[in-house]
């Protein structure tokens, strides 16, 4: 079952039309979350980078969009798919309404929301291989859209198909200045010693969730230093480790980027931390 504008209907009803704005000009937006017995982990958070993107692309807020409607919306959802006592991966995607060229006839949206099961309730560490290889095909903008997590994804399904190809688990992906963004399903962070660097936004990174908990559990925790830095990518080879972090996987080591072989100690930890604060709220 998904859920559009509150009517819940069967996964395989036809909803939208060929004059979908999504479709047809990636006019959309979308937070995908974890949702265990329930609870969305880290819903507040997601919420509000909702809100900000949709007034960076000038997208009415409806009134109804408190932070308990979506999250009584999602969680109502994740009932009906028979998910409340499991884990679930919840896709809620806004989109403008149909009408229009490329200048729309409407800033009204419309919402959907998917659930599908997942297997484990927390997030869980990665022991096995985990090969990525730099994608230097195409070129991420340094700006704010860039920061959004709109529909606009093409230079990540490309990347994709490039992983698929060539048999690597990711690929990072750069910017217009060559510089290491982010890896094709989550942002990035480099480990040397005790510190620990991601790109900053301004290089044209995701505006992560899990970026900023990691982010926070890192500069709150003895013996550890960030950096909100420019990654160039000859240090790659030159780090302790690399991971990936992302919203449904919570952190994902890196074990292998072309001869360099990668350990996961700061990874661990810190996913424990992460798990932790997932259970606080």
């Amino acid at each position: 079952m998904v859920n559009f504008n509150g009517a819940l209907l069967s996964s395989d009803a036809t909803i939208l039309t060929h004059n979908n704005r999504g479709l047809k000009y990636g006019d959309a937006l979308f937070e995908t979350v974890r949702c265990v017995n329930g609870t969305v982990f880290f819903w507040e958070d997601h919420y509000f980078r909702l809100m900000a993107s949709m007034r960076i692309l000038r997208m009415e807020i409806p009134m109804e969009f408190t932070l308990e409607f979506l999250e009584g919306e999602i969680q109502r959802t994740v009932q009906k798919n028979g998910l409340e006592d499991d884990p679930a991966r919840v896709r809620l995607t806004v989109f403008r309404n149909d009408g229009g060229l490329y200048s729309p006839d409407t800033n009204q949206v419309s919402y959907l929301i998917e659930a599908t099961h997942m297997e484990a309730p927390f997030y869980l560490i990665n022991e096995g291989s985990y090969e990525v290889e730099l994608f230097k095909d195409f070129y991420i903008n340094k700006d704010m859209l860039s920061n959004l997590k709109t529909s606009n994804k093409i230079i990540n399904v490309v990347a994709s198909v490039y992983a698929k190809e060539n048999g690597y688990d990711n690929c990072l992906l750069i910017n217009t200045e060559k510089q290491v963004v982010e890896a094709i399903n989550g942002n990035l962070f480099v480990v040397h010693g005790n510190t620990l660097k991601t790109a900053p936004l301004a290089d044209g990174c995701l505006d992560g969730i899990i970026r900023k908990k990691v982010m926070e559990i890192i500069t709150t925790t003895d013996g550890l230093e960030l950096k909100e830095e420019s990654i160039s990518p000859f240090e790659l080879q030159k780090a302790d480790e690399l991971f990936v972090t992302n919203s449904v996987q919570g952190i994902v080591s890196v074990r292998k980027y072309r001869k360099k072989e990668y350990g996961n100690e700061k990874a661990k930890m810190l996913l424990g931390k992460l798990n932790a604060k997932a259970r606080l709220g």
